[in-house]
């Protein structure tokens, strides 16, 4: 194995990482700032209430990226392993 193909495998490593972990980091911002906002504007400053409701939107965005998450680490690993030959030498 190259040094190029070193580098080209760990940078569809981190791009797959990144993708993957993107809906979620998405979830978590946008779910953290209309919480935020909604006790702000209702002055509701209940710990418990934002952390529920957070982890529920965590919760649901999961189990609506779960099949696309699946399929893409899958092609990922699918790609990976038909091409090992190639990583082998």
């Amino acid at each position: 194995m190259t040094q190029a193909m070193a580098v080209d495998l760990v940078r569809q490593t981190l791009m797959t990482a990144f993708w993957l972990a993107l809906p979620l980091l998405a979830i978590g911002f946008l779910s953290g700032i209309l919480i935020s906002l909604a006790q702000i504007v209702t002055s509701f400053q209940e710990p418990t209430f934002g952390g529920v409701l957070r982890l529920a939107a965590f919760l649901c965005g999961t189990l609506l990226a779960m099949p696309w998450m699946v399929s893409r680490i899958v092609q990922f690993t699918l790609a990976v392993f038909g091409d090992l030959s190639r990583y082998a030498a």
